[in-house]
Formats: structure tokens, C-alpha cells, sequence
């Protein structure tokens, strides 16, 4: 929106066709997200229904759902620290009127990062030497980093 309004800033239609492009992957990852979680879900349940120790094979399967369960959170997380980069750029080339707003925005996108790392976490258990979590922190400071120095600057 803050791209939109901008009437005087030459690449704010590009900025805004990024935008639309990082929202629609994200409803799309939303989407295969719930599906993998389900997938998880079930076989988390399978396991503890059957508890056989010593099952590599299971284990291994089980395994692989919560990793693809920690798929689609790690790309939000990577898209959202995206929408922070893009709504810093407009909140520093839009017109005044609407730096509050990409200041916002800048906020919704840390919260969503932080939330998607959060999952990325549970989904991939506690290990905090993985790269993926790692990548998913990365992301989700990369994008409060953002949110704050616009918050700053909107006061």
C-alpha cells in the first residue's frame, strides 16, 4: 500500500509487485504448511500409539514429516525478513504521510518471522546447531532489526 500511494517515487511500482509476490508465496505456504503439519501431526500420533523402540524405519519417516513440517515456516521466515527490506525501502522513498505505515508493516512482518521461527523450532526439535534454525533466526532478527529502526524513525 505505502508503494502504491507513492505517487512521486519512481520504483515504487516494482516495490509494490515485489510485495504482491512475496504475499501470494506466503499464502501459498500457509496453505501446504497446515497440510504438513497435519502429515506431522499424524504421525507423531502413529508413534506414540505404537511406541516399539528400536524402529529406525518409523523413526526415520517421522523424521522426515517434521522436517517438511519446518519447510514452509523457514521460507516465511525468509519472506517475511523480505517484507521488512521492501517496507524499509518504501518507508525511506515514500511520502511522508505513509512512513507510519511502512513502519507497520515492518512490524507485522517481524512478528510473522518471529512466529515462523518459533515452528521452525518445535517442528525441528530443540537442536540448535541446525542451519535451518539458525536461518530461521537470522531472518526473524533481520526483520526486527527493520521494525525497529522504522519504529523509531516514525515516533
Amino acid at each position: 500500500m505505502v508503494a502504491r500511494c507513492s505517487t512521486d517515487w519512481e520504483d515504487a511500482p516494482g516495490v509494490a509487485a515485489q510485495a504482491i509476490a512475496v504475499s501470494e508465496r506466503a499464502v501459498a505456504l500457509a496453505q501446504s504448511d497446515g497440510r504438513a503439519w497435519d502429515a506431522a501431526l499424524l504421525a507423531l500420533r502413529d508413534a506414540e500409539a505404537t511406541e516399539t523402540r528400536g524402529d529406525a524405519k518409523r523413526d526415520f519417516a517421522l523424521e522426515r514429516k517434521l522436517e517438511a513440517a519446518a519447510a514452509a515456516p523457514l521460507e516465511i521466515a525468509s519472506l517475511a525478513a523480505d517484507i521488512a527490506a521492501l517496507a524499509a525501502v518504501a518507508g525511506e522513498n515514500c511520502e511522508g504521510t505513509y512512513r507510519a505505515d511502512a513502519a507497520a508493516a515492518a512490524a507485522l512482518a517481524a512478528g510473522g518471522a518471529a512466529a515462523a521461527a518459533h515452528l521452525v523450532r518445535v517442528n525441528l526439535g530443540i537442536r540448535a546447531a541446525d542451519p535451518r534454525l539458525t536461518h530461521a533466526l537470522a531472518s526473524e532478527q533481520a526483520a526486527r532489526d527493520v521494525a525497529d529502526r522504522l519504529g523509531d524513525a516514525a515516533r
